[in-house]
């Protein structure tokens, strides 16, 4: 029996090589390649959420993996409608559709996912950044500033309702063209045929890529693809020529004359005509036999950076829409697809504000102009503003009433997550000790208020109770520290402060292939030892999920259960458990002491 590794490395290989991939639906029937999954997907957080049906994590074993290969070798098996909900777009008013499918679908969806991202993946353009492993809009980011330099126009692109929209038709020849295996197609027709249902009535899907599934991301990256080869096997060739700018011919001028009065001993008039030369560029920028243009795309956010006259970037952008509305049938979304001056203008892409520096005041250490050309990140104004609004009211901080009834610990804690993750983003950014700055100051008031609304105390009252200096790689940082004394291990410490607001653009991401020796979970290994964790039974083996650890406490202040405690010990989400205790558990009967007979289930007498 082949390991998940080496199936995924044959198909890798094969991707790799561009060989047609073929049989691969005798692929499904491998038992690893569903515990691979399995281990990969249970952490998740919908894995306790219930699709059209109530089937979820909670109950999985190696049974239900055997049932779903069994109906996939009789080609029997049937994708359930997902069921449909709605939930916000970030910093806006609309609503995005999202599809719950059920847990068995999400199985065999992340099985066909690692099939398709193995044969994909060494296919896929450089310039694609998302829903990519060891990829994401920081490497994208990182791309842009390290390479766009000299950049004069920026063409944001955004595809209108792109998940929404892909042609089944279109997407089916894409994925026949590689995979030749009529049955494996056959699947993937179906689900995305499957329909979905809202306020449970059944709506048929006849476009479009299933939102919130788990092979949605993979299957629109190999549509996108399409689109991503038309860019750089036609557009940038077709405006990508010379090697550099020829010199601007005044600006060569004045350095001449400026050379010569300088060595006939005319100091004053050299100093004047090489301060005039600085406002001028070096180099032509008009000049006809130079063009570049530089293309960068995360899921259906795409930018473009060329350089060249507005004439010629009004073309391109007339390309892309008759390419994608054409060839893709997708349509550009015409607010959101805009061309700017790139030293004038900041292009919008991934929450920064990006444009090219020009200041002809600022020189390095040899006179020279090093900063002009280059590329800006920057955190943009009205992001910081919105996202001080959810700490605000009538333009002051505020407390947070919903967390007045959490502890300190969880309080202080969950204000530094929130300023952590935001800090983090948006790292790159050279503005980000000034804007991020003043949103630590809204935050840090709106925790101090918080704290001090749940005590009915002063906010300096706040600061003496929890004030502390905070070790932090910087030097010692003035905070807010909460501890938690444990008997016999390290106390618990929630923070608030000490995270520094330096840039930061070097990249750090490594993504060389690295070996995986086992890509068996832990959580795999306990399933297939078949034992209850409880009981110790061998047979009717299921594993029993909760959402949180959380949830462990418990309300009551009674001795809690042995199978909670088990669980609460290891840190561990998951329970390895016969059926009948699982039962046991779900009906709050399991204290985890019945003695059973091993291989029988049964209670001793």
């Amino acid at each position: 029996m082949r390991t998940a590794e080496t199936i995924l490395h044959v198909i890798r290989d094969r991707g790799r090589r561009r060989l047609p991939l073929e049989r691969v639906y005798r692929l499904l029937f491998s038992r690893e390649l569903f515990l691979l999954a399995y281990g990969r997907i249970y952490r998740n957080a919908g894995a306790m959420t219930p699709g059209s049906t109530p089937e979820t994590a909670d109950g999985m074993s190696l049974r239900k993996i055997d049932t779903i290969i069994t109906q996939l070798r009789a080609e029997r098996y049937r994708w359930t409608p997902v069921r449909r909900t709605y939930i916000p777009k970030k910093r806006s008013t609309k609503l995005r559709p999202l599809g719950l499918p059920s847990w068995s679908d999400k199985l065999l969806q992340e099985v066909i996912r690692l099939i398709l991202e193995a044969y994909f993946e060494p296919q896929f353009s450089s310039a694609s950044h998302g829903f990519r492993p060891g990829r994401g809009c920081h490497t994208a980011l990182r791309e842009i500033y390290h390479s766009w330099t000299g950049t004069a126009w920026f063409i944001e692109g955004d595809i209108q309702a792109c998940f929404d929209s892909l042609d089944h038709s279109v997407l089916d020849a894409m994925l026949a063209e590689h995979i030749h295996d009529n049955r494996f197609l056959r699947l993937l027709r179906e689900l995305l045929r499957a329909g979905y249902l809202e306020a449970w009535t059944y709506h048929r899907t006849l476009s479009g890529a299933p939102q919130g599934s788990i092979v949605g991301p993979i299957l629109s990256n190999i549509y996108l693809s399409r689109f991503d080869q038309f860019v750089e096997t036609q557009l940038i060739p077709q405006y990508t020529r010379g090697t550099r700018r020829r010199p601007n011919p005044a600006y060569e001028r004045i350095s001449h004359r400026a050379g010569y009065l300088a060595r006939t001993g005319r100091m004053a008039e050299a100093k004047a005509l090489r301060k005039q030369r600085r406002g001028m560029p070096s180099i032509d920028p008009y000049d006809p036999a130079y063009r570049r243009l530089r293309y960068i795309r995360y899921a259906d956010d795409f930018l473009l950076g060329f350089c060249g006259p507005r004439e010629e970037a009004e073309y391109i952008k007339q390309q892309l829409r008759q390419f994608l509305h054409e060839t893709l049938k997708l349509k550009l979304s015409e607010p959101k697809t805009l061309l700017t001056h790139a030293r004038t203008t900041p292009a919008r892409f991934l929450g920064y504000a990006i444009h090219v520096i020009q200041d002809d005041q600022l020189c390095d250490a040899t006179g020279r102009r090093a900063t002009n050309g280059t590329i800006g990140l920057k955190l943009p104004v009205d992001v910081v503003q919105a996202a001080c609004q959810r700490y605000m009211r009538h333009g002051k901080p505020i407390q947070r009433t919903q967390n007045i009834f959490d502890s300190d610990f969880s309080i202080i804690a969950q204000y530094q997550q929130e300023f952590r993750g935001f800090v983090e983003y948006y790292r790159l950014a050279y503005n980000l000790a000034a804007q991020g700055t003043w949103f630590k100051h809204v935050m840090e008031q709106s925790l101090t208020k918080t704290l001090a609304a749940k005590y009915r105390i002063s906010v300096p009252a706040v600061y003496r109770r929890y004030g502390a200096m905070l070790e932090t790689p910087q030097g010692p940082r003035k905070g807010l520290q909460v501890s938690i004394p444990r008997d016999e291990k390290p106390p618990l410490v929630a923070q608030w402060g000490g995270i520094s607001l330096a840039r930061c653009v070097e990249a750090v991401h490594d993504d060389r292939p690295k070996p995986v020796w086992n890509a068996r979970t832990e959580l795999s290994t306990r399933l297939l030892a078949q034992r209850c964790e409880l009981c110790g039974a061998t047979d009717n083996i299921v594993v029993h999920h909760i959402r949180h650890l959380k949830d462990l406490k418990g309300k009551g202040r009674g001795p809690r259960p042995a199978w909670v405690e088990k669980m609460a010990a290891r840190r561990r989400k998951t329970l390895v458990v016969c059926e009948t205790c699982h039962h046991a558990i779900h009906a709050g009967q399991a204290d985890g002491n019945q003695a059973r007979t091993p291989n029988t289930g049964e209670p001793d007498a």
